[in-house]
């Protein structure tokens, strides 16, 4: 019996997860207390999706605790023990603004609670690959020291930098910049998933993720641009966009083409590893690209107001370079544009807020 344990399990990334891993003949154990409902509110909330799991596949198996919660943790990864072969840990507080709001429960989500599982991962389960779903905002605010240009529909970078033709690498520090309360905490995450790879000699890997969606996502203001792009507009919601002109750019990578990536760094993991992982030149918009897809795939004009006032260490121009795990993963590809994905998420949100498109 092979067991994959994955954290966030009711979320856009975990549920994608407990789907592709019971269909690999997984048993899963899920853990999701919907705090995303909490950080968000109604938009935020899991619940509907949680729901669908348990009455889709068999052999899942919900766990309602919260990762801050050291012995649950604990007492998770003693009952399954050598039986993990995977842990897809996506858990998070995911939004830079809500974290300012409360820097400690942002810090313990997202840092304490990772500690929580590292641990309880090391003394259980050590034969187990363990993924983490990082962030870019770990570089902080260093990409807008970037030569950007502006265009009519976005900002881009100078066509003669490095950077032009793939896009942010590794190799780009994360120190001496603007992070965010969220960034930091993130940041803690990453390094200490690294650490329990370098130092204890575990198979564990960190996806640094530009943004991650698909048609799962429970949009929100604070978090899921395109998928609260895509809520309002099928709602007749107004959306505010904060800064840069509506013209801040950003990589869009369809949950599935995430998954794939996990399921190949399974083939042959490597320890303490990190990727840049997003849609890369392949898929990513500015904000007013997206609404002008959105307008085209649904038939419905987005209501929005620009206003003046960025939000603090908000990147103006973020495009992954997936090359690192492409020279280490070949047989990893894209299936997802942008198009393709936005099509989905129209599609997903309309029948969810029965709406006729």
């Amino acid at each position: 019996m092979s067991i994959a344990i994955i954290t966030g399990s009711a979320g856009l990334i975990g549920s994608e997860a407990v789907k592709f891993f019971h269909e690999q003949g997984y048993d899963v154990a899920g853990v999701d207390n919907n705090l995303r409902e909490y950080f968000f509110g109604k938009d935020g909330s899991t619940l509907w999706n949680r729901d669908q799991l348990g009455q889709k596949f068999p052999r899942y198996t919900h766990h309602d605790f919260d990762i801050r919660d050291e012995a649950a943790v604990n007492q998770l990864f003693a009952r399954y023990g050598k039986d993990v072969a995977v842990v897809i840990h996506t858990a998070a507080q995911p939004s830079h603004d809500w974290a300012a709001k409360e820097p400690l429960t942002d810090f313990h989500v997202n840092a304490t609670g990772t500690l929580h599982m590292l641990e309880a991962y090391r003394k259980h389960a050590p034969q187990a690959a363990f993924v983490f779903t990082s962030t870019n905002k770990v570089y902080g605010d260093t990409p807008n020291a970037l030569p950007l240009v502006e265009t009519p529909s976005r900002w881009e970078i100078a066509a003669d930098h490095p950077f032009y033709r793939h896009g942010i690498d590794e190799s780009m520090s994360i120190d001496q910049s603007k992070h965010s309360l969220f960034g930091a905490s993130k940041v803690a995450a990453d390094i200490l998933v690294q650490e329990y790879g370098r130092y204890f000699g575990l198979n564990t890997v960190v996806f640094r993720g530009g943004c991650l969606t698909g048609p799962a996502h429970s949009g929100a203001e604070l978090h899921g641009f395109l998928a609260y792009l895509v809520k309002c507009a099928l709602t007749g919601r107004e959306y505010t966009i904060f800064g840069y002109k509506g013209k801040q750019v950003r990589d869009n990578i369809h949950s599935g083409d995430l998954i794939a990536a996990f399921w190949n760094y399974l083939q042959a993991p490597r320890p303490g590893v990190v990727y840049n992982m997003g849609g890369g030149r392949h898929s990513n918009c500015s904000m007013l690209e997206a609404i002008a897809m959105i307008r085209d795939l649904s038939g419905r004009e987005l209501s929005y107001k620009l206003s003046e006032d960025n939000r603090s260490g908000d990147h103006i121009w973020w495009i992954s370079d997936v090359r690192k795990f492409q020279a280490d993963y070949p047989n990893w590809e894209y299936r997802y544009d942008i198009k393709r994905l936005l099509g989905e998420i129209v599609a997903a949100t309309a029948e969810r807020v029965g709406v006729k498109i």
